[in-house]
This record gives C-alpha cells, sequence and structure tokens, in this order.
C-alpha cells in the first residue's frame, strides 16, 4: 500500500535531488575536500535554497578538517539538518481539549494561506470539533468569497463582513467562539505585502483584539509559505515576524516543489519550527510536520 512515508519521499524528491542529491554527485568521488570541492558544493547548496548564510557555516565546518571526507558528505549533512530542525522545538500543533483554540494565520497573498485555513477547517472537523473561521481578509472580495467556498466544503461556520474593519470581525468571531462553545477559531488574514506599514497595523490590530478579548487561547501564529518561493518566503517571514509574534510555519505546495530546503533555512534564521505541511491537492492532504520523517525522505 502507498503509505504516507511513501508519499512525503514522492512529494521531497525534487528538493531531495537539489539539496543532497546534486552535493553528493558533486563531492562524494573526491580525495580531500579542496577548496575547488568546497566552493563547488558551497553553490550547489544555495542553488537548492539553503541560503547562503547556512551553506557558508555549513561548508566551513568542513574547511581544515580531516575526520570528515567526501565519501561522508552524506552523512554529515544528514547529522546537521536534524540538529537544526531539533533546535526549533516540538513540530507538535498546540491544541487543548475542552478550550477554545484560536490559531491566527498570515501569510502573503497568493501563498495557500486560505486553502489552509479549509483544509485544516476540515481536519478539526474530522476530529468532531466545532470551528469557525473568521474572514479577516475583509477589503478583497476575491478572498472572502474563497474562505467562504471552503467553509462550505469543510463543514466549519464563518463570520464574514464584507468591507468591514478586520478587527472587528475577529472580535465578533472571539465572542461567538466563547459564548456558543466553539473549539476552534481559524482567523483569515490579509497579506498584502506590498503595503508594509498598512500590513502591520492592520495584523497588529487584529492581534491586540485577540490579546484582549482571548489571550489564553490563542494557541499558534502560523505563518504560511508557499515551498515554490525559496528565498523569497524567507523575507517574508522576517517581515511577519515584525508585526506579530510568529510561532510556526506551515509550508504550502511542497509537492513538486524543488525548494523544500527553505524549511531548513526558516529553523536556521528565525528558529521557527514548521508544524504543518501541503503535501497534495486533496482536503486530507494536509499533514503535521514531522523533522525526523521529512530528513528521512530526503535521503532515502
Amino acid at each position: 500500500m502507498f503509505n504516507f512515508f511513501d508519499k512525503l519521499k514522492n512529494t521531497v524528491s525534487k528538493t531531495a535531488q537539489a539539496l543532497v542529491g546534486n552535493v553528493v554527485d558533486t563531492v562524494s568521488e573526491e580525495e580531500e575536500f579542496s577548496e575547488f570541492v568546497l566552493d563547488d558544493m558551497e553553490d550547489t547548496l544555495i542553488s537548492a535554497d539553503l541560503g547562503v548564510d547556512y551553506a557558508s557555516e555549513l561548508v566551513d565546518k568542513l574547511r581544515g578538517q580531516n575526520k570528515i571526507k567526501p565519501s561522508q558528505v552524506k552523512e554529515f549533512l544528514q547529522n546537521e539538518f536534524i540538529n537544526i530542525l531539533d533546535t526549533t522545538g516540538t513540530s507538535e500543533l498546540k491544541f487543548k481539549d475542552g478550550e477554545l483554540n484560536i490559531y491566527f494565520i498570515t501569510g502573503v497573498n497568493g501563498a495557500g494561506k486560505t486553502t489552509l485555513i479549509g483544509k485544516l477547517a476540515y481536519r478539526f472537523k474530522q476530529e468532531g470539533k466545532r470551528v469557525l473561521i473568521a474572514a479577516g481578509d475583509t477589503f478583497r472580495a476575491a478572498a472572502e468569497e474563497q474562505v467562504d467556498i471552503w467553509s462550505k466544503r469543510s463543514g466549519a461556520d464563518i463570520v464574514r463582513r464584507d468591507k468591514a474593519d478586520p478587527a472587528s470581525v475577529v472580535y465578533e468571531a472571539i465572542q461567538k467562539g466563547l459564548n456558543e462553545k466553539y473549539d476552534v477559531i481559524l482567523v483569515d488574514t490579509a497579506g498584502r505585502l506590498q503595503n508594509k506599514f498598512n500590513l502591520m497595523e492592520e495584523l497588529s490590530k487584529i492581534k491586540t483584539v485577540i490579546d484582549k478579548n482571548a489571550p489564553d487561547y490563542l494557541r499558534e501564529s502560523i505563518l504560511v509559505i508557499d515551498a515554490n518561493t525559496g528565498q523569497n518566503g524567507l523575507q517574508q517571514a522576517k517581515v511577519f515576524k515584525e508585526c506579530v509574534n510568529l510561532t510556526s510555519v506551515a509550508l504550502t505546495k511542497l509537492d513538486g516543489s524543488a525548494k523544500g530546503a527553505i524549511v531548513l533555512a526558516i529553523a536556521k534564521e528565525l528558529g521557527l519550527p514548521v508544524k504543518l505541511v501541503g503535501v497534495g491537492e486533496k482536503m486530507e492532504d494536509l499533514k503535521d510536520f514531522n523533522s525526523k520523517e521529512f530528513i528521512q525522505a530526503l535521503f532515502e
């Protein structure tokens, strides 16, 4: 049977080739790590979207040492990647039974934020939870329609007020969630990066509403990143980290992307754990991120 690990291996196959296969092919036949070999390795890691600083740091560990040979580079990378993911803490999504659980979802337009909200709503509904979506991207008609469609598909309820102040929509959702004993509120937000100041103001205002009205129930501030954006995703993460206190990352569109190394770059640069990954189009194709399985899939 085609199990989830097989699917994950298939999902990250392009990333595995870019990040591991190409590096191993480049250096493993060499006798020693010459400057020429190390430069080639660094270039290959950078082109796989690991990030310039992290790629340089890894290669510097191999300079001037004689314990690790080029033939052992695969094992070296595997250990380094496991270590960096372990530093970010648990990849388990926070949830408390018998209480309201609020998830503040951010990300640029087009990252797959609304789709992720729909799939996450579906998952909670399948677990028997009462789910409410707060449609906080109120000034984009397409966003409002899309989140409405996803709420119907997933069976979740929705608070939607077109053109209203996003913070007021979230306030209304919190009151409804508390009064009517919902288990989950998923807060959709705008992602207009071209006007950074307005975006930061809007997100900060929503965060303030949550902090004032339901501070004990905010479980996660999740940044949604499209895996195909590579290093641009890292720049996005830095902007959103300025706006809100991010706790984790959800990586969408990982299937077919060769840029999945962004997981490692985010862990290295921002210290944020990836907690959710999108591995396909189906409602069930939103999975919990497991760092050990991810690394295993990359290196098998």
